[in-house]
């Protein structure tokens, strides 16, 4: 049975997720266990079921566009693919004692930290370089096993913790590479978890159905307005929203929850503002330093003009 009240929160995360770029099983999960009531195992294995269907549509742009370091896509999906099969049956002994929900909400605590670490490393700048990128075999297998069995006991994983990983590891790779690499990873990733769980997980049809059907158009308006949108600022209120979901899904009091939220709106704006700071400085040194560099190209041809005309 068709559950419109889920097709519209589905519909309305989607458009998050499209905006962000944000992995969906950091929003759609959590939403279907808190909002919803949907027990935990059947939120992961429909969750990461409709992702299976949903990761295809933009790897193939990535692919076409050129934007996908496939020595990366395989080592990384070397270590993740069996893991994240092998997740499911962690997933499963842990349904008895509720223990995929504090799996899940660890993840997502660690989300929140990539997302601030991603954040960070791209304060201090820089602009990727493109010089060829020397894959590390071996710390490359080592992100994608533990990614794939993140995403394999929680479906988060594939969109945030890759990624920040890719980016710790490869500072070089620049942003359509890093997405379009980590996209195209995950497909295979998902496929695996979602395998498993259709195996051995809680399956739903109407649950993924329901998914579908809100998350489709809402990803596609998100990607619209993603262009007009200030990514960095949405990306700031994603990660309180994220940090919400963790917090009461780990059973923390309300009391904690709202200091803490508190706490990261404060850090959060404080941020903005001096971000915003340091890019006008940083834009203001760049022009200075154009126009010093101007006026040293122009100096002989001066002195020159000055020479010829000279009495």
């Amino acid at each position: 049975m068709i559950d419109f009240p889920l097709i519209l929160g589905s519909f309305l995360v989607a458009i998050v997720v499209g905006l962000t770029g944000m992995g969906g099983g950091a929003l759609m999960t959590p939403m279907m266990m808190l909002f919803f009531n949907v027990p935990p195992l059947a939120a992961v294995s429909s969750d990461l079921v409709a992702s299976a269907v949903m990761k295809p549509v933009g790897s193939v742009v990535h692919l076409r566009r050129g934007t996908v370091n496939l020595r990366l896509v395989g080592w990384l999906c070397a270590g993740s693919v069996p893991a994240a099969f092998c997740g499911v049956f962690l997933a499963r002994a842990f349904a008895v004692t509720d223990a995929v929900k504090y799996a899940l909400g660890v993840a997502l605590l660690l989300a929140v930290a990539g997302m601030a670490l991603k954040s960070w490393l791209g304060a201090r700048g820089g602009t990727s370089s493109a010089r060829e990128i020397v894959v590390r075999p071996i710390p490359t297998l080592l992100v994608g096993t533990v990614g794939g069995l993140v995403v394999g006991v929680s479906s988060v994983g594939s969109g945030s913790l890759i990624i920040v990983a890719l980016l710790v590891l490869y500072p070089a790779l620049k942003a359509n590479q890093l997405v379009g690499t980590d996209l195209v990873q995950a497909v295979p990733l998902v496929a695996s978890a979602a395998l498993g769980h259709l195996l051995f997980g809680d399956f739903q049809l109407d649950l993924t159905l329901s998914l579908l059907i809100g998350s489709i158009p809402g990803v596609y308006l998100g990607a619209r307005i993603s262009s007009r949108a200030p990514g960095g600022l949405i990306r700031a209120l994603l990660a309180i929203v994220l940090l919400a979901s963790a917090l009461k899904l780990l059973d923390v009091s309300n009391t904690l929850t709202v200091w803490a939220l508190v706490a990261a709106t404060v850090v959060t704006v404080v941020g903005w503002r001096l971000r915003g700071s340091a890019v006008a400085w940083t834009e203001e040194r760049r022009e200075r330093s154009d126009q010093s560099d101007e006026g040293r190209r122009r100096l002989p041809g001066d002195r020159a003009a000055s020479t010829e005309w000279r009495p």
